[in-house]
């Protein structure tokens, strides 16, 4: 408003001159347009991006608490708090007496264990079927004697030498000893179906029990070797020699500072725009020059408290100028157009309907409202999509409230046509 007014209070000044000219004279002279200060711009064609701006919070690419699995005070620390250190180095150990002994004493099982093992495969097993083996021999042996016996008989009592009694009995007795020899048949086969594979069975899962107590002494001695998961700094180290250390409780956080991520929210309209592998930039501090990044995540959902989407911003941390826990200012480039006109942003006038133009200075000097229809914008400059021509010029400052077809002046502060 204080620059219409400026213009209108040009306006009248230049009147009232011409008017007092003209009295002075004696002569009624037509009165000058008068010329309206303003500053311009020339339309360029050139390069323009879309950088969507936030407030994001670092964290690290990786990190590890190091947590044990038992509980045991600890008997050394081999690192401090700022130490780097890589993947499976060891950090600490706790105190572990009483699970080396353990350990020896489940070797000792274990080896117990074989040995029987052993016995069972290689001696007792064979000597059972070697026995049935020839106990079925004799019993075959004795059943085709008492066979005989019977058939002898059997001619005699039919040539009436003996009585009946006596062949009854031998034929009982060869009953018997075929009977004998089918039990010992079938022993054998038991033997050889079920009575092995069960006493190959009972050895092995005596043997499997014992290595696996002994596999379970090795590990909860390992377990008192705290080893690192990944490379990294040690940021946090709470606990001292001689204190316990709990199962499940950390005793130490490793990160990884070689790489960040920036976490940021926004609008979902804006979110619509980016995408993964967007390039982007991180300001760390005043005074350090902005470090490249990418964008590795658009979450696909709202956050439910806020509405708005998570981004993930990446980038690489050499010399770890970018401090997880910090938080930076993160500019990503959502959209860049080649060969794009554009104008200063403060040369677009908006109407009330939302329809933007500008003035343009032509060549006669006055300006002249032109509908324009904007793209992308990158902060200070805007891109035009149509209604000007690369090489017009366009006011800046002055334009606001400027008549259509006003005679202006441009002032030094304007670029050049």
């Amino acid at each position: 408003m204080r620059v219409r007014h400026r213009q209108a209070a040009a306006l009248a000044l230049l009147v009232g001159l011409s008017l007092v000219s003209a009295a002075c004279s004696g002569k009624v002279a037509p009165a000058p347009t008068p010329e309206v200060p303003v500053q311009a711009a020339t339309v360029q064609r050139t390069t323009i991006q879309n950088v969507i701006s936030a407030e994001a919070v670092l964290y690290p690419r990786n990190q590890a608490s190091i947590v044990p699995k038992i509980s045991a005070p600890i008997e050394k620390f081999y690192v401090n708090r700022g130490d780097r250190v890589r993947a499976g180095q060891l950090l600490a150990v706790l105190e572990n007496k009483d699970l080396t002994a353990a350990v020896a004493q489940a070797e000792g099982a274990y080896e117990q264990a074989q040995a029987a093992y052993t016995t069972a495969t290689r001696v007792s097993v064979p000597q059972q079927v070697q026995t049935a083996q020839l106990n079925v021999k004799e019993t075959r042996q004795a059943a085709d004697a008492q066979k005989l016996v019977y058939d002898s008989r059997l001619k005699l009592y039919q040539a009436g030498a003996i009585a009946r009694n006596l062949l009854n009995q031998a034929h009982v007795a060869s009953i018997q000893a075929e009977n004998q020899y089918q039990i010992a048949e079938a022993t054998l086969q038991g033997l050889d179906a079920v009575g092995r594979k069960a006493a190959l069975a009972s050895a092995q899962a005596q043997l499997a029990s014992a290595k696996g107590q002994y596999q379970a002494a090795l590990a909860n001695l390992d377990y008192s070797k705290i080893h690192s998961h990944i490379t990294g700094v040690v940021t946090d180290r709470p606990l001292y020699e001689g204190q316990m250390a709990t199962a499940g409780q950390p005793m130490m956080t490793v990160m990884d500072l070689s790489q960040v991520v920036g976490r940021l929210y926004l609008a979902p309209q804006q979110a619509a725009l980016l995408k993964v592998g967007d390039p982007a930039t991180i300001a760390p501090a005043a005074g350090q020059a902005d470090v490249p990044a990418k964008v590795s995540v658009v979450s696909p959902a709202l956050d439910p408290s806020s509405t708005t989407v998570q981004v993930w911003v990446e980038a690489q941390n050499p010399g770890d100028r970018l401090k997880p826990g910090s938080t930076v200012e993160v500019s990503m480039v959502a959209q860049t157009v080649k060969d794009a006109l554009i104008v200063p942003a403060e040369a677009v006038l908006t109407a009330d309907d939302g329809t933007t133009s500008v003035m343009v200075i032509g060549l006669d000097g006055n300006a002249h409202q032109t509908t324009v229809k904007t793209g992308i914008r990158d902060g200070k400059d805007i891109q035009i999509l149509s209604g000007l021509e690369a090489g017009e010029r366009v006011v800046t400052a002055g334009a606001y409230g400027l008549p259509d077809g006003a005679k202006v002046n441009v002032t030094k502060g304007a670029s050049a046509p």
